[in-house]
């Protein structure tokens, strides 16, 4: 069996070694890795890091459309049966791969899996565990419970469905699993932790929390035709954020966000469901 993991890049040249490492560190016994880099056209030491493992990974750097381009690219590059999907940020645990060729093998009726992992930090220590959840479509619409660095996919699933909405510069991961959850596809929880995801002040998504948020309401709208409720909360929550400190004005803070979330109910849904509603009227009563 043979395994491809794609690497999209751009400017990490700070944490890219590490997670070339922790690819190279798997225990590849009775089946292959190959791991790939696209890379964006990086302007940092990126290429600096990538030219010392060139043993070990092909990688390619040219300007490209975005981090859903360069994924889609190196799928299309590649030809395991499995496919990982890994930023140039995170990093795999060791014997991560071992365990989900394992799971795979054992588990041919199945083919998307995704396991446990971390949040880490600049210095790869561990802050908190990632709330990951046994599968459940529906809940999935109201919280992406599901680790990107840590799912993992037989290729006739992109032969089935497609590759990632290029569209997307920040839900791409997201759409993809609701789009397959919404044509059926089963995800198997693999209890096992298999990845660091680095969370970080300047990071893409704790950077852009704001964008983040609308294009997932977005994208919800397009696809489903309406954004739930905990979505429009969360949105109005990020833009209030980025103004008012909680802590330091905890009334106005809870007006405001309220008033933010009936707005957004009525731009993307076109109504203010009862439920949000109650939700805006107890941080209200609470004070």
């Amino acid at each position: 069996m043979k395994v491809s993991i794609i690497t999209p890049s751009y400017n990490q040249g700070r944490f890219i070694e590490r997670t070339l490492q922790s690819v190279a560190r798997q225990n590849a016994s009775g089946f292959e890795i190959e791991h790939v880099v696209f890379d964006g056209g990086s302007t940092d030491n990126t290429l600096d890091v990538l030219r010392r493992y060139s043993s070990s990974v092909r990688w390619v750097s040219k300007m490209d459309n975005g981090q859903a381009d360069a994924v889609n690219q190196g799928i299309r590059a590649t030809d395991g049966e499995i496919i990982g999907w890994l930023n140039s940020d995170d990093i795999y645990y060791l014997g991560a791969i071992a365990k989900v060729v394992n799971f795979f093998q054992t588990h041919p009726q199945i083919d998307i899996i995704y396991g446990m992992a971390d949040h880490i930090d600049e210095e790869d220590h561990t802050f908190e565990s990632y709330p990951t959840e046994p599968w459940n479509f529906e809940r999935l619409k109201k919280v992406c419970f599901i680790c990107q660095p840590a799912l993992f996919f037989r290729r006739k699933v992109v032969e089935s469905y497609g590759l990632l909405d290029e569209s997307l510069s920040y839900c791409m991961d997201y759409e993809y699993w609701l789009r397959l959850g919404r044509a059926g596809v089963f995800f198997e929880f693999f209890e096992a932790r298999l990845a660091g995801s680095r969370m970080y002040a300047d990071n893409k998504t704790l950077g852009s929390r704001v964008k983040v948020h609308k294009e997932i309401a977005k994208m919800f709208k397009d696809r489903f035709g309406s954004v739930p409720d905990r979505w429009l909360i969360g949105c109005a929550k990020a833009v209030v954020g980025t103004k008012l400190d909680r802590d330091k004005a905890p009334i106005s803070y809870d007006i405001i966000v309220g008033s933010m979330t009936v707005f957004y109910s009525i731009f993307w849904n076109k109504n203010v469901s009862l439920a949000v509603i109650k939700r805006i009227m107890g941080w209200i009563f609470r004070h």
